[in-house]
């Protein structure tokens, strides 16, 4: 269990996981339907086991990429702490088992079920041929916060679509930032990336912009639906978590890279989901 907890990175869930609770309580309360304890449970198995399908499946698609580039060099299948076809195996059992559960939600999330998985799985191709996987990932976990709420009301709004736009351009900004570490390995091995296509500079300012639109995309639901002053609170800290990581990151050093992409967006995710929570309970 620990070496497929290692490959599949199971603290990477803190990035989505905080959003799809957001979007669950976003039905119970805001829309008044019915708190479903089992739901519940199925909502995060759920992305437990699309977390563990798309994770196992980058590794396993991206091994021989993985084995040429330093950085990842020493990961679990390059390395032989896990064999491909454990790693292929993991991914097929992890979707199989989310189709499942997802049958035991509601139709909807049933028939949809195979499009998640083909926007999580097929983003590990993306970067073979367009400079916009960035955003594919975005879009793969940005289907929390909706999928979520569809759990609860099996019908779609505006504001969980807020929510889910909110993820999809903060996460396709941290992980540019992150693939800044890996521009020249990019262009060597005919990588596509926005910093390999634009260099560190201007792909900054790309991040910088897509976490300017999760930030408005964060503040637009107080358009639509009641919140209160604890919900400004998290936006408050939420944009400001956005601003500080951009602070700590310039071209020409990249030493605080995982403190930005690991530390900083895990506690933007929480704090905001936490006030959120504060905010419809009080």
């Amino acid at each position: 269990m620990r070496k497929y907890f290692s490959l599949v990175l199971f603290a990477h869930s803190i990035f989505a996981l905080p959003f799809a609770i957001i979007g669950f309580f976003l039905a119970t309360t805001v829309n008044s339907a019915d708190f479903s304890a089992i739901k519940f449970i199925l909502m995060l198995l759920c992305m437990v086991f699309a977390r563990n399908a798309a994770m196992a499946f980058n590794r396993y698609i991206d091994r021989g990429i993985d084995i040429l580039n330093p950085r990842t060099a020493n990961r679990d299948i390059p390395s032989g702490r896990v064999s491909p076809n454990q790693a292929l195996t993991f991914t097929i059992v992890n979707s199989i088992c989310f189709i499942m559960a997802t049958y035991f939600i509601n139709s909807l999330c049933f028939y949809l079920s195979p499009v998640a998985l083909l926007v999580i799985l097929g983003y590990s191709y993306t970067k073979r041929f367009t400079a916009l996987c960035h955003l594919v990932l975005g879009l793969g976990l940005g289907l929390a916060p909706l999928g979520a709420y569809l759990v609860i009301t099996g019908a779609f709004d505006i504001v969980p679509v807020f929510y889910s736009l909110a993820v999809i351009f903060w996460v396709s900004g941290f992980d540019i930032i992150y693939a800044l570490q890996d521009e020249e390995f990019d262009k060597e091995e005919n990588l596509h990336s926005i910093p390999a296509f634009f260099g560190k500079k201007k792909a900054l300012r790309i991040s910088e912009l897509l976490h300017l639109l999760s930030a408005i995309f964060v503040i637009l639901p107080a358009f639509y639906i009641e919140l209160g002053w604890l919900y400004y609170i998290g936006v408050v800290f939420y944009v400001s978590l956005l601003v500080y990581q951009h602070l700590i990151i310039s071209p020409t050093d990249l030493r605080r890279v995982n403190r930005a992409f690991m530390t900083t967006n895990g506690i933007a995710s929480v704090i905001f989901a936490i006030f959120f929570l504060l905010d419809i309970w009080i």
